[in-house]
């Protein structure tokens, strides 16, 4: 706990994973816990290594990620500040499903899942914490498989846009936080499939400067990235 910051002492209180906790328990669980950093491109964990770790990210990127049989890789999420991975497996001790690697220079904050599972059978009210964080995982994955589903490439990156945007509306610049080419993996894109839907979002008011987006109007983008990417067809029939 000495090791944070007290700016990375109030990421780790406030996110999912604690935030419901009360303060005395959350306070043991920091206590318990470790303070890492990680360089861009280092790996945390490799697909099928025990889980023994629940992480929490205090600032950066991290991929979670899985090489198909035919030796793709394949993102499964993208995880920032505030957001805890890895709870499911580490508290049953199982091998983790994906690899876990930095995509940005990051801390960490690593909370072993023995010391964890100790405290939830003293204190059962700590198992709402743990059915939060994976309800919020099962979340991001529904939808992400919504939205390949049924929305069209540009409006995918059009919703990955507004997520990152603070201003609920008017106009906005994001900071792209990674690489196109992980961009176009977490959106279920190829790279030139992502530089083809930039080049769409030009009409919506959306310029790329480099790593950084502009956004003329946040609200006129939330509508195109709600619309129905249907009606066209439904027009004509």
């Amino acid at each position: 706990m000495s090791q944070l910051s007290p700016q990375y002492q109030e990421i780790a209180r406030s996110s999912l994973l604690l935030r419901s906790l009360p303060a005395e328990l959350t306070e043991e669980l920091l206590g318990q816990a470790a303070f890492r950093t990680a360089e861009r491109g280092e790996t945390l964990f490799l697909q099928s290594e025990t889980a023994q770790t629940i992480h929490v990210v205090l600032d950066g990127w991290i991929k979670l990620y899985r090489i198909a049989s035919n030796g793709n890789e394949a993102v499964v999420n993208v995880f920032t500040r505030g957001s805890s991975f890895g709870e499911a497996v580490a508290l049953r001790n199982m091998e983790y499903p994906v690899s876990a690697e930095a995509v940005t220079d990051c801390a960490l904050l690593q909370i072993p899942s023995a010391g964890f599972v100790s405290m939830m059978k003293q204190n059962p009210e700590m198992a709402v914490s743990i059915v939060a964080s994976t309800f919020q995982h099962l979340h991001a994955l529904v939808s992400q498989i919504e939205q390949i589903k049924a929305q069209t490439g540009a409006q995918r990156v059009a919703e990955f846009l507004l997520d990152l945007c603070s201003a609920p509306s008017g106009s906005c610049v994001v900071t792209l936080p990674y690489d196109k080419v992980l961009i176009a993996g977490r959106l279920g894109m190829k790279p030139e499939s992502l530089s083809r839907a930039f080049a769409r979002l030009r009409n919506s008011g959306v310029r790329i400067a480099r790593n950084h987006a502009l956004i003329e109007d946040v609200e006129r983008l939330r509508d195109y990235a709600e619309e129905d990417s249907a009606a066209p067809w439904n027009r004509a029939l």
